[in-house]
Order: structure tokens, then C-alpha cells, then sequence
């Protein structure tokens, strides 16, 4: 397994990133908070699982090994596979999530997209005993971008990406930069997860 990576960031991107280590570029899926911690040009690191399928190697990458743990324990639940995993751990917040897995809180499960009740209420009855409490491991840091219109297509495809619907994508973008333009994409990719995550 590929615990970690560190190396330099080649790309940012608002779901995934490129870091060269050993003389590699390393694709890496990874959370808007893991992103939001590294700099293009400067060296990064990220705490990393590998899935392996037939036809594919995917590396996703986290900023805390709560949230790459809580990663891989969603994925003991039926019908939670590497990309739904990817957006529960990318809506909810690592704390968040076990409150909502340990207190039966489906609703708040329900807010990641591709996650009904059913998905929800399973989770909730497969991993309610499993889970502990989790230590913030909310990262800093600001990724520069595009702005105006083209900050708000990034961050509606970074929302489809996870799921939600196109339109429901590109209205919360919208209204996301529309009430602070001076967001860059990934500052807004976190503000429109948190707007879609409390309705």
C-alpha cells in the first residue's frame, strides 16, 4: 500500500492533483481540503490509498489519516465503493461524519450526493460501533485560481464530479461566487459543499 506521498506539486487541480516524487507524477484524487494545503511548485504531502481494480490503479489522497481511515470504513458498507467514499469524506467533515454515523443522523448523511436513505441508514447500522472520535485535521492554506466565470464552471464540474446534479452545480457555484467574487475556486468549491451540505 502507498501510505503517503511527498514530493513537488506539478498540478492543482479542484479534485485531484499531480505530485513528482523520484522522478514520477503521481495523479492523486483527493479531497478540496486535502488540495487546499498544497502549492504548486512547493513540496506536498499527502496521506494516501491505493485502489486497485482489473483495469486501473487510482491513488486518492487526504489530509489527515482520520479522513483516509474514515475512507476506507465507509467502503465495508455495501453498495460504497472508492468514488462515493471519495465524496462522503469530501462533503462531511472527518468530525462531522462520525457524529452523524454514532448519533443515527441520516439526514446528514443523505446531503452527499448518491447517498439515499437506504445507503444512509445502512451505514448508520454497519458502522455506528465502529467509529471513535476523530481530531480536526482541517488544513490551511489557499489554492490560487481562474476567477469570474471560468471559477465557477471549475467548481461546478468539481461538483458533478461528486455527484450532484448539473444544474444543481452550476446555481450553487453561481450563487457562491456571485455573493464573493474574490473567492478562488477552491475556496468556493469548500463554501458550495458547505451550502449544499446544510439543505
Amino acid at each position: 500500500m502507498i501510505a503517503s506521498i511527498r514530493g513537488t506539486v506539478a498540478e492543482i487541480g479542484l479534485d485531484r492533483c499531480v505530485v513528482e516524487t523520484g522522478g514520477v507524477g503521481v495523479l492523486v484524487h483527493a479531497t478540496p481540503a486535502a488540495l487546499a494545503g498544497l502549492r504548486r511548485g512547493a513540496e506536498g504531502m499527502l496521506h494516501t490509498e491505493l485502489v486497485v481494480r482489473e483495469d486501473s490503479l487510482t491513488l486518492y489522497g487526504f489530509d489527515s489519516v482520520d479522513a483516509r481511515q474514515l475512507f476506507l470504513t465507509v467502503q465495508t458498507v455495501s453498495g460504497v465503493g472508492p468514488r462515493l467514499a471519495l465524496a462522503i469524506v469530501a462533503t462531511l467533515e472527518p468530525e462531522v461524519l462520525v457524529r452523524a454515523l454514532g448519533t443515527g443522523d441520516v439526514r446528514a448523511l443523505t446531503r452527499v450526493p448518491g447517498v439515499g436513505k437506504r445507503t444512509a441508514e445502512r451505514m448508520v447500522l454497519e458502522l455506528k460501533d465502529k467509529v471513535g472520535p476523530v481530531s480536526d485535521g482541517g488544513s490551511v492554506g489557499i489554492q490560487g485560481g481562474a476567477t469570474g466565470g471560468s471559477a465557477a464552471t471549475e467548481v461546478a464540474e468539481a461538483l458533478e464530479g461528486l455527484g450532484f446534479s448539473s444544474a444543481e452545480a452550476e446555481k450553487t457555484a453561481t450563487a457562491v461566487l456571485a455573493a464573493e467574487p474574490d473567492l478562488d475556486p477552491a475556496q468556493a468549491l469548500r463554501l458550495a459543499l458547505k451550502s449544499l451540505g446544510k439543505r
